[in-house]
């Protein structure tokens, strides 16, 4: 008999262990998963491009973040890592999977960027390794591979490591698309023990998890051709949203 739930991480480890040990996308145990997705770089993953998403750059060109400290979550291959060290930004990104921080590596080492990579769990490194206060903290597919109880533990980190001024530009699936994430009520991933390839949200639902930030901008990401220097899919959320305390 075990009674050792004492406090807020203790019920988040417990929530954690109601989902199926497969369907683990967010812990460190997932990194093997993760390296499995990885390891054939030649798969037709639209994100294994070696482009920035299309509203990062937009919020660049339009002067809505400047150069600064920045942490990419669940940073991949680091397209968007070499993005940012190319305007000036000092990186630090970080992945679950070695496989993915060993290929962003390369690249970064292919391009003489200067970026500090991270191998894992970024909720367990926040303060540690990663040491904010970060004027950018980037998520390009992160936030929603997370179970409903781990926002909780974002937006510690987001706390704990944002600055004040500073911004986090968000990239999630949207609701009511094909291709997109799972639109099941957040109880009933727990009763199901997985997420479902993961989870769609709508503007409102942001708008609300995210409720102490500004919000800057919120939009569906435009849709890029093979041919464009960016990356946009419009299954996506793109959003900014700005610390103001």
């Amino acid at each position: 008999m075990h009674r050792n739930v004492r406090s807020v991480d203790d019920v988040l480890k417990l929530m954690d262990g109601l989902f199926a040990p497969e369907a683990d996308r967010w812990t460190a145990d997932a990194a093997s998963w993760w390296d499995g997705f990885y390891t054939d770089r030649d798969r037709p993953v639209p994100f294994f491009v070696a482009k920035p998403d299309e509203n990062l750059a937009s919020y660049v060109e339009r002067g809505l973040i400047t150069p600064g400290r920045a942490l990419d979550l669940g940073c991949g291959p680091g397209r968007n890592s070499l993005y940012l060290a190319s305007l000036g930004f000092q990186v630090d990104a970080v992945d679950l999977s070695p496989a993915a921080v060993d290929w962003a590596e390369e690249r970064a080492r292919e391009a003489g960027a200067d970026i500090r990579f991270h191998r894992g769990d970024a909720f367990v490194l926040t303060g540690t390794e990663l040491r904010g206060p970060y004027d950018l903290i980037h998520d390009s597919g992160c936030f929603h591979h997370l179970p409903p109880h781990r926002r909780v533990s974002y937006l510690s980190l987001l706390d704990r490591a944002l600055a004040p001024g500073g911004h986090l530009a968000l990239t999630a699936f949207a609701a009511g698309e094909a291709g997109s994430g799972s639109e099941l009520p957040d109880a009933d991933f727990y009763r199901a023990s997985g997420l479902q390839g993961g989870l769609a949200y709508t503007p409102e639902s942001l708008r609300w998890i995210f409720s102490e930030l500004t919000e800057v901008e919120l939009r569906r990401m435009r849709d890029e051709p093979a041919d464009s220097p960016r990356f946009g899919e419009p299954f996506l959320w793109t959003a900014l949203f700005r610390r103001d305390t």
